[in-house]
C-alpha cells in the first residue's frame, strides 16, 4: 500500500499549547504615563485648551516665585550694604570710648600752672599731645558737645547738681564737670553738668 501525502499523521499538540488562555486587564491595572489622558468625550480643542489655562497658570506661579525672590535678594543686598555702612561709620566707637578719659586725664593735668621753666618746657610739650588726640578724634567724627552756658538737654546732658546763681536764667548750665562727645550723630558720653534753678 502507498502512502499518500494526506496520510502523514501530524502530531499533537499538546494541551498547553492547545489552549490559550486570554485574560482581560482592567484599567486601574495599567501603568500611568505622565502623558495627559483626553477624555474620548472631550473635544480634543477643549482638552488642549485646558492644558495651555494649566500651563499658564504654572508659568504665573513660577514668575511670581521668581519676583518674590529677587525682591527677598534685593532686600537682603540692601540690609548688608546699610549695616556695612553703619559699622564703617561707628568702627571708632569702642577706640573714642576708651582715649576720653585719657583725653578728660590730660585736661585736668594741664589745668595746674607750672611753678618752673622746667615744668613749663614739660607742659607745653603736654598740650602738643592733647592737641595731636583732639586732632585725631576730630578726624574721626568725635566732637565734643558744647554744654556751658547753654540750654540744659537730658538728650545730650546729665545733670549731677543744681544751684541759684543770680542773673542765670533756670535751665542753664552753669559749669561742665566732665565734657560729653558724640560720634558724628550717636552719643558717645553724655556731658555731666551742674545747671542753675
Amino acid at each position: 500500500m502507498s502512502k499518500k501525502p494526506n496520510d502523514v499523521k501530524k502530531p499533537e499538540a499538546s494541551n498547553a499549547e492547545a489552549e490559550v488562555k486570554t485574560e482581560k486587564i482592567s484599567d486601574s491595572e495599567l501603568p500611568e504615563t505622565e502623558e495627559t489622558v483626553i477624555d474620548e468625550e472631550m473635544d480634543p480643542i477643549d482638552a488642549l485648551n485646558k492644558e495651555v489655562e494649566e500651563l499658564n497658570k504654572q508659568l504665573a506661579a513660577s514668575r511670581n516665585d521668581l519676583l518674590r525672590a529677587y525682591a527677598d535678594t534685593d532686600n537682603t543686598r540692601k540690609r548688608l550694604i546699610k549695616e556695612a555702612d553703619t559699622a564703617k561709620k561707628y568702627r571708632f566707637q569702642s577706640a573714642a570710648l576708651e582715649l576720653l578719659p585719657v583725653l578728660d586725664n590730660m585736661n585736668m593735668a594741664l589745668v595746674a600752672q607750672p611753678e618752673s621753666d622746667e615744668a613749663a618746657t614739660f607742659v607745653k610739650g603736654f598740650e602738643m599731645i592733647r592737641t595731636q588726640l583732639e586732632n585725631v578724634l576730630q578726624n574721626e567724627g568725635v566732637k565734643e558737645i558744647e554744654a556751658l552756658n547753654q540750654p540744659f538737654d537730658a538728650n545730650l546732658m546729665q545733670a549731677l547738681m543744681t544751684e541759684k546763681k543770680e542773673g542765670v536764667e533756670p535751665g542753664i548750665v552753669i559749669e561742665v564737670l566732665q565734657k560729653g562727645y558724640k560720634l558724628k550723630d550717636r552719643m558717645l558720653r553724655p556731658a555731666l553738668v551742674k545747671v542753675s534753678e
